[in-house]
């Protein structure tokens, strides 16, 4: 490992903890359900953030059209296949008790979420040292609400506290792990390839927030103050990236 890699790896552990931290306290502390919705419609507007101003941007500026179209229509269709053979799954299991239910497809897609965070921070420092540890700070702030926004999840779906607490820091390993490929294997590969890499995970993403969390987070009676904190999590990481 060289010491740029290492370098780079100890940065990532800002988020990686923010995603450990986030998840335990929603493991630990009981929150009611309008704030566990907030929580949820938060990290859904940062997260669409980060695609706006993070991933969007940089296929733009790639310029492969066709590259684009092709790695987006694949990521979507592999999210499509995961619901589709998870919901299969979950019917077949419907009248068994397990003590809790595991959402699999809500947990690949947060996996998918994980590892191209990392992926990006990697990549990110090759742009350079200021703007990698900026992106590992503003990582940080988003990994905090997706560790809580997971957990409030899982909790709902009843999972232990043991299984919620090593699912986090299973996530946060797959954290560092992305982040070690990024920074010693992207950064030296085509535009093409990195097109591609960025295409499937924007649609990966879209789906998570479109499909997984805002659907979590809708509640019978939903307050306008509720619906709000979507915008503010977009606005706040917006807002981030410009002053940082």
């Amino acid at each position: 490992m060289t010491p740029i890699v290492q370098q780079i790896l100890v940065y990532a552990l800002l988020p990686a903890l923010g995603l450990s931290l986030g998840g335990l306290i929603a493991v630990y502390f009981r929150l009611s359900i309008k704030l566990q919705s907030a929580v949820l419609h938060f990290a859904a507007g940062v997260i669409f953030s980060v695609v706006a101003v993070e991933i969007l941007p940089e296929v733009v500026h790639l310029h492969h059209p066709v590259l684009t179209a092709l790695g987006f229509g694949a990521g979507i269709l592999l999210m499509l296949l995961i619901r589709q053979w998870t919901e299969a799954k979950e019917h077949q299991s419907k009248k068994k008790d397990t003590g809790g239910k595991w959402p699999i497809t809500f947990l690949i897609v947060i996996g998918i979420d994980v590892f191209v965070d990392g992926l990006l921070l990697g990549v990110g420092f090759a742009a350079g040292a200021k703007q990698g540890k900026l992106l590992a700070f503003a990582l940080g702030i988003e990994s905090l609400s997706l560790g809580l926004a997971t957990a409030t999840s899982l909790v709902k779906n009843k999972l232990t506290r043991g299984r919620i607490s090593s699912l986090i820091v299973g996530f946060a390993a797959l954290f560092l792990l992305s982040t070690g490929l990024g920074a010693s294997l992207l950064q030296n590969v085509s535009e093409q390839v990195l097109d591609m890499v960025l295409s499937v995970g924007l649609a990966a993403l879209l789906f998570l927030v479109t499909d997984e969390l805002l659907t979590e987070a809708h509640i019978a009676e939903e307050p306008a103050w509720l619906t709000a904190t979507f915008y503010a999590g977009f606005l706040f990481f917006l807002l981030l990236g410009m002053v940082m």
